[in-house]
């Protein structure tokens, strides 16, 4: 059966729209664009099946692309049902990449596109949040044993799948792509920072200067996002329950309190945790009117919706992707995107050059995981350090910068040391 056969979308006749914008996101995306001449000479993935779950919008299309250039059958489905571009939806299929995916569809039928994409029985995965772990693991078990392992992409996947390795449950290698020194450093940092505000500013059209903005979260995305509220000239109040990233937080200029203390000024909060309800009931009684409150974490439970919907008199959907919470009082909250990933349900995530380095190890990974699943066993283990830094240095090289290398001696004095 044809990729355009098999395949659920939402509009074909969309299918235009979507090639305009993958092409322009591979026009920026040079470290991927080299890794897809190298496979489509190797032909790393032949004869086999990958079965992709990410964030199903240009880019994500893209790298969809790059592993069908390495011979692989693709199957590819959204990780959230907000994110998915119908129209990238539809050019993916006219290029012979199976799609499962809608926007916004029901969670029935959402979590049913998600199962479909892994009744094409794959070889290898491509995870976000742990979407195809959690079902493999639980309901379908008996699509595991092809699956020779895969890679994931996000801090809550990986999370997930640590549990299931320290339960034992585990039944497949997976790389931690999110722990990667230049996904966490470039993707988490300026990515999130980036996209997180592109989003609340294309949907608010409101100022960010003069504001003040609560970063709920001083991890790497936390950090990101910090930094590009005091670049847009907020003032901004970060919380933690790590004392270590408090003080760190705390020696990056910020001011740092207790959520309960930040309700009561905060206009502008942005959750980057994975941790579910940090902003609940009692922050809602303290807050002032015209609160906005947005998620740049992987779920939509870090803000409490039940909490926020049971004080509401009234709720009302004033933009899109803005709802009115009404309170009893007379205040209002302002909920974005329903509470899910700001900057890709109510924008079009990381920028293209982020991506292209996160994709390129998402790929590189893929690829090593394929060459040594054997070896490797049913864990969770972290990218080699030689695909980061090949990685790195094919950025370098697309930007033109050159950078030393240690002459002999220095590699024996250092060697010495070691």
């Amino acid at each position: 059966m044809s990729a355009r056969e098999n395949s659920i979308v939402a509009d074909m006749a969309l299918a235009h729209e979507g090639h305009l914008k993958i092409d322009w996101a591979s026009a920026h995306m040079p470290v991927l664009n080299r890794i897809r001449a190298q496979f489509e000479k190797e032909q790393p993935f032949k004869g086999l099946k990958v079965s992709i779950c990410l964030h199903l919008e240009a880019k994500t299309a893209y790298l969809a692309k790059v592993v069908q250039a390495g011979g692989a059958e693709v199957t590819i489905t959204g990780s959230n049902p907000l994110s998915t571009q119908d129209d990238v939806c539809a050019a993916l299929v006219e290029d012979g990449i199976t799609v499962f995916a809608k926007y916004n569809p029901d969670p029935e039928e959402f979590k049913s596109l998600i199962v479909r994409a892994l009744e094409s029985k794959p070889d290898l995965i491509i995870d976000d949040g742990g979407d195809f772990a959690t079902i493999l693991h639980g309901e379908r078990q008996d699509l595991l044993p092809q699956i020779r392992g895969g890679a994931e992409e996000t801090t809550t996947g990986i999370t997930r799948l640590k549990a299931l390795e320290k339960e034992g449950t585990l039944q497949l290698p997976m790389v931690a792509v999110n722990d990667a020194y230049c996904k966490y450093l470039f993707d988490n940092r300026y990515g999130t920072g980036q996209s997180a505000f592109d989003g609340i500013m294309r949907t608010t059209n409101l100022i960010i200067s003069g504001k003040n903005v609560v970063v709920v979260g001083y991890g790497w995305c936390g950090k990101g996002v910090a930094m590009r509220a005091r670049g847009l000239g907020a003032n901004v109040i970060v919380t933690e329950v790590d004392a270590i990233k408090a003080v760190e937080a705390h020696m990056d200029g910020f001011t740092v309190l207790p959520m309960i203390e930040a309700a009561k000024v905060g206009e502008l909060f942005i959750t980057v945790t994975g941790v579910k309800d940090v902003i609940r009931g009692e922050h809602y009684d303290v807050m002032r009117s015209g609160a906005i409150l947005c998620n740049a974490g992987h779920f939509d439970v870090e803000c409490n919706k039940p909490e926020l919907a049971a004080r509401a008199v009234e709720k009302r959907t004033v933009r899109k992707n803005i709802e009115e919470y009404r309170l009893e009082d007379g205040r209002s909250i302002y909920l974005l995107a329903e509470g899910r990933l700001v900057n890709l349900a109510a924008g079009d995530g990381h920028p293209a050059e982020i991506m292209d380095t996160t994709f390129a190890l998402q790929a590189l990974s893929l690829k090593y995981v394929n060459d040594n699943y054997q070896s490797i066993g049913a864990k969770v283990i972290n990218v080699p350090y030689e695909l980061d830094d090949q990685v790195a240095r094919y950025k370098l090289e697309s930007l033109g910068i050159s950078i030393d290398t240690l002459t002999d001696e220095q590699k024996k004095y250092q060697e010495s040391w070691t």
